[in-house]
């Protein structure tokens, strides 16, 4: 009996076996932990009609079990009672492993939570069309967070490798100023967006097209020439855009100005050009057409036709219509349209000057 107690004790004592006796018990508890945390969760997302948090739970079995198995390798090394040496590496190595783990985790987490957002109501920054971008910074942000912590895992002074960046990075700053201004103001225009593709926007400078590409670097704009002009996003971030294609609708109004003679029958005109925008077929009926008398001009009455349009790019073809309806409704009507008229008084003449009989 004394002989099997302390064969016990010595295999007890022996670090290899304990050491295989921790790895084995972590397995078994890595299973452990990895269906109890699953099972109460479970039980709480069953409440929920979300499955964001169904996806959220499928992601953690992975890093769960992958993690406590690793805290039994690290028990196990420090069972063995290794070298100074060996055992810094052993810890370093299994530290960096539950890092990329976990960054493996938090990229895949991210992106759910993202393709959420991207899809609610309630959140207008995250759109489909800017979730890459934010993933991709996403990204790059876990990535060298991840890096960094490896660094200091492993004992390596990072404090060189910082200031060098910092040196490079002013360098380029100056370098690609302009590059960099362009590259900020592209994700500020994606995260903000005062306009997306197929929007008509006119510029400061005059110009009125269609977004066609929004860029890192440059917006792209298709004028009614069917010319593309390219605009650095630092410039047209910093300009005054008018978005004909934002606010509650695309739909947008036109104003047609029509100048009749002093003396005109204002009320026959006000049904004229009230009928002449609702016989259009491409006006809205909601809102309806509507006439307003402006001022009383130099040597006309000045109305204006309010109609209301689909999209912007119909407005030039509706104004010709509409102009070319109303000339001709005028004439027919027998309603004049005044030209400036100028008489001029000629007081005397030069001596010598024979004036036509």
């Amino acid at each position: 009996m004394d002989q099997v107690r302390e064969t016990l004790t010595a295999l007890i004592n022996n670090r290899y076996i304990g050491a295989a006796f921790i790895i084995s018990l972590s397995f078994v508890s890595a299973a452990i932990v990895d269906f109890i945390v699953a099972r109460l969760c479970r039980r709480l997302t069953r409440r929920t009609a979300s499955t964001i948090d169904d996806r959220i739970i499928d992601l953690l079995h992975q890093p769960v079990r992958t993690t406590v198995f690793l805290i039994g390798l690290w028990l196990a090394a420090v069972r063995l009672a290794l070298p100074p040496r060996p055992e810094t590496i052993v810890t370093a190595g299994i530290k960096t492993l539950v890092i990329i783990v976990w960054m493996v985790f938090a990229i895949r987490f991210v992106s759910i939570i993202l393709a959420n957002l991207s899809r609610s109501t309630a959140v207008n920054v995250v759109e489909p069309r800017t979730r890459p971008l934010f993933d991709n910074l996403a990204r790059i942000l876990l990535f060298t967070a991840t890096i960094y912590l490896i660094f200091v895992f492993w004992g390596i002074d990072v404090t060189a490798w910082l200031a060098s960046a910092g040196i490079i990075g002013i360098a380029v700053g100056f370098a690609a100023k302009d590059t960099l201004a362009n590259l900020f103001s592209g994700i500020f225009i994606l995260a903000d967006a005062p306009y997306k593709v197929g929007d008509f926007v006119n510029l400061d400078t005059g110009e009125r097209g269609e977004v066609r590409h929004i860029g890192l670097r440059s917006t792209r704009l298709l004028t009614r020439d069917d010319v593309e002009i390219t605009i650095p996003n630092a410039v047209i971030a910093n300009a005054k855009i008018v978005n004909e294609s934002g606010g509650p609708w695309a739909k947008e109004r036109i104003r047609v100005r029509v100048s009749v003679a002093y003396g005109s029958d204002v009320d026959r005109l006000r049904d004229v050009l009230t009928e002449i925008g609702r016989e259009h077929p491409q006006t809205c009926d909601d809102p309806e057409p509507r006439v307003r008398f402006r001022t009383f001009g130099d040597s006309s009455l000045d109305f204006e036709l309010l109609c209301w349009i689909d999209e912007p790019v119909l407005r030039g073809q509706v104004l010709d219509a509409l102009n070319s309806a109303i000339y001709k409704r005028l004439a027919s009507e027998g309603i004049e349209i005044p030209y400036p008229k100028r008489d001029v008084y000629i007081r005397h003449m030069p001596p010598g000057t024979n004036l036509p009989t």
